[in-house]
């Protein structure tokens, strides 16, 4: 009998393990690096921890259950995921991009991608004729749905369509939604890339990556890549991960309730001239997340009258953090101009839609009113100072 997706979060289909956990609740931190053979030519199926951990391993087997894959990698790092991924493709090889994505996976692409001989294709994939762009050396089409930081929405079973029309991989950065609200695999993507470090961590305290997938061929190149480059998660990080994910539907149901508040509130207030949340029904992709997700997630991108209005709540949010990161369960707020998105040339920040006055919140699972309270005292107090200096 198939599990809901809250179980699955707890407990795998079979549970493995048996008489070695003692019975353990808490999956057992296996903090060793190496392991013990039985006798010459074999193996407790364990050799060496880079090759594969019973903590990683079993982490694995959880994400895997809830995006519906069959191999999942667990990584150091969200970074670490989308490199190893990348090693998939060769000199020569072209590659179609969403134009709205996290920094880091811009820097990537452009300082070390493109060095070892691959090109990009950089466009709107929610908007743009992604056909249009495909070319005889075409390899993949990778896009975030919703995009980083600006929250753009791509049909991702029409774009699956497209990829298995043509041959070309599907990647797909799950990282906003989680596999709690969104499977990708099921819509037609092959790979599914994961900062762990967000909403799977969930907690602010540890760094992860998961690349997943449903295709043999490709679980194996990842197995061989892992093994050769050497960046899987350790033991006890993968403890934490395992962790997080036992409260990740009750964490994304909260934080995204809050977060539908929060997203009405901004858009009554004088000072925010946009807000882009696709739980909006004037959001453009609001339809089509109904379609492919089952929620809207709990991250608010915003757009402030002013650079100097946007810089000054900032500076005087104080239980709401001003800290470059996501997911977890306090609520954090970013500046995407000098943090995710630094390293991104201001005028392509700029024809995305990101400004000097764009500010991007992560929704906690704080008590609401508290939330509200903090950005409404925080709006008064920059009114004030305003008319103050008239």
């Amino acid at each position: 009998m198939a599990r809901e997706i809250e179980t699955k979060c707890l407990h795998l289909e079979e549970e493995e393990g048996g008489s070695q956990n003692y019975g353990a609740i808490s999956y057992p931190i296996f903090q060793t690096a190496t392991y013990a053979h039985p006798g010459v030519g074999k193996s407790t199926g364990y050799d060496y921890s880079r090759l594969q951990n019973p903590t990683r391993e079993h982490l694995e087997k959880v994400v895997a259950s809830l995006e519906n894959g069959t191999d999942v990698l667990a990584l150091t790092t969200g970074m670490a995921a989308i490199s190893l991924m990348m090693e998939l493709f060769r000199p020569g090889d072209h590659l179609i991009v969403d134009a709205d994505l996290y920094g880091g996976s811009i820097r990537l692409f452009n300082n070390v991608s493109k060095k070892n001989g691959i090109t990009f294709s950089s466009i709107n994939c929610y908007k743009e004729d992604v056909e249009s762009y495909i070319k005889e050396n075409t390899k993949a089409v990778y896009i975030e749905t919703p995009t980083n930081p600006m929250m753009n929405v791509t049909d991702i079973e029409k774009l699956g369509k497209l990829a298995k029309k043509h041959h070309l991989l599907l990647i797909v950065d799950n990282t906003f939604l989680s596999p709690y609200f969104q499977n990708p695999l099921d819509l037609g993507a092959d790979i599914v890339v994961h900062s762990g470090t967000k909403y799977l961590g969930g907690h602010n305290d540890t760094l992860a990556g998961f690349l997943v997938t449903n295709r043999e061929d490709i679980g194996e190149k990842f197995r061989f890549l892992i093994k050769t480059t050497g960046a899987g998660l350790a033991p006890f990080d993968s403890w934490l991960i395992l962790r997080g994910i036992k409260t990740l539907g009750i964490r994304m149901e909260k934080s995204q309730q809050n977060a539908i508040t929060i997203a009405n509130w901004l858009k009554e207030q004088k000072a925010v001239s946009k807000v882009i949340y696709p739980g909006l029904p004037t959001h453009p992709g609001h339809e089509i997340m109904k379609k492919q997700a089952r929620g809207f997630g709990a991250m608010i991108t915003f757009q402030l009258e002013s650079k100097e209005f946007a810089q000054a709540v900032l500076e005087k949010v104080r239980m709401i953090k001003f800290a470059e990161s996501l997911g977890g369960v306090e609520t954090l707020i970013t500046y995407p101009t000098t943090q995710t998105h630094a390293d991104v040339p201001k005028e392509v920040r700029e024809r995305n839609g990101i400004t000097e006055s764009t500010l991007r919140l992560s929704v906690g699972i704080e008590d609401v009113k508290d939330l509200l309270d903090e950005l409404e005292a925080v709006f008064e107090e920059i009114e004030g100072d305003r008319l103050k200096n008239l």
